[in-house]
């Protein structure tokens, strides 16, 4: 079965790296990925850059170019970055602004909705969201009225599954991501929210799961296998991801 993993992290210490509320990873190199999925059948996916990685694209360029052209960037940016580097980027494989709500690192939230027009005017990047679903009503009025926007790792808490089932409701995508973050039965909310729009959930193995709970295992995919029937485990696993990052 067919693999593109929507979010995976590259750590490479040949690059700067920069402490995030007292973190500080540990390298996971392009070399230590490809390890890492050495048994699954995958065809490409997207590196997302992390909160200790803030505004530096050097090493996500390094990684493009070494995993290949199946293979695009996640990348965070200040909002008053020129059109001209914008248009660079998105030539070399980025295709999608991040705004890490939850840990920082990023462009201000307050941005959101100025940055994400403006990227997906100019080259037609979609914009995604590293927030807990718990703190979604604030910005929720703007995030169902942007062109493209998707949220990482099932939004993180139960008690915030509402805010995110009425965003996949009006066409906001989700990664099935992270299962080792969330407080709350992944099968169940995988069930749901693909009821509510099958083209919205994308797989991704979030490796290395950095300061995860609990790391990705092979079993998560299972999970996804026994939560949905097969049609439905390829659009999760492979078609909706490459229709999204591959446009």
């Amino acid at each position: 079965m067919k693999i593109f993993d929507t979010h995976l992290h590259i750590i490479n210490p040949e690059f700067p790296l920069i402490e995030n509320q007292g973190y500080l990873p540990d390298a996971f190199t392009c070399e230590d990925y490809i390890h890492a999925v050495t048994d699954l059948n995958v065809i490409g996916g997207a590196i997302v850059s992390g909160s200790f990685q803030l505004f530096d694209q050097s090493y996500l360029i390094d990684a493009l170019q070494t995993l290949g052209n199946n293979f695009v960037g996640v990348t965070q940016l200040p909002y008053d970055t020129s059109d001209d580097e914008i248009i660079k980027l998105n030539e070399l494989g980025v295709k999608a602004l991040r705004f890490n709500v939850n840990r920082g690192g990023s462009e201000d939230v307050s941005r959101l909705d100025y940055f994400a027009r403006r990227v997906h005017e100019l080259v037609n990047w979609h914009t995604e969201l590293y927030i807990n679903s718990n703190d979604l009503p604030s910005i929720m009025k703007i995030v169902e009225k942007l062109p493209a926007v998707s949220i990482d790792h099932l939004g993180l808490s139960k008690g915030g599954l509402p805010n995110l089932f009425a965003l996949v409701d009006k066409g906001v995508r989700v990664k099935a991501t992270g299962f080792g973050r969330i407080d709350f039965n992944a099968s169940e909310a995988i069930s749901t929210i693909y009821a509510i729009n099958p083209d919205a959930l994308m797989f991704g193995t979030d490796l290395p799961s950095t300061r995860a709970k609990r790391p990705f295992q092979y079993s998560d995919i299972e999970l996804i296998k026994n939560s949905l029937g097969e049609e439905a485990v390829n659009k999760v696993l492979y078609k909706n991801a490459l229709d999204w990052y591959m446009r």
